[in-house]
């Protein structure tokens, strides 16, 4: 696992990230679950989910058991 330094800036702290870990632009989200903290990059904050989506086969859950579809009374 790679490491990071982190530092003081002014009265907030920073972290000096590894240049492979690098973002483009001058922002990010941030995100804590836990004593995780996660670092988003804003420009294209859903490019990863879109792109693993992609990982799955073309039968992923394709025996997954679901409940039969419920006739319900129109809202109209």
């Amino acid at each position: 696992m790679d490491k990071a330094k982190i530092f003081k800036n002014g009265r907030s702290q920073a972290v000096r990230l590894p240049k492979k870990y690098r973002f483009e632009g001058d922002e990010v989200y941030i995100k804590q679950s836990g004593n995780v903290v996660v670092l988003i990059p804003k420009d294209n904050p859903w490019k990863d989910v879109f792109e693993s989506v992609k990982m799955f086969s073309d039968d992923f859950m394709e025996t997954r058991e679901q409940p039969p579809l419920e006739t319900r009374e129109s809202v109209d």
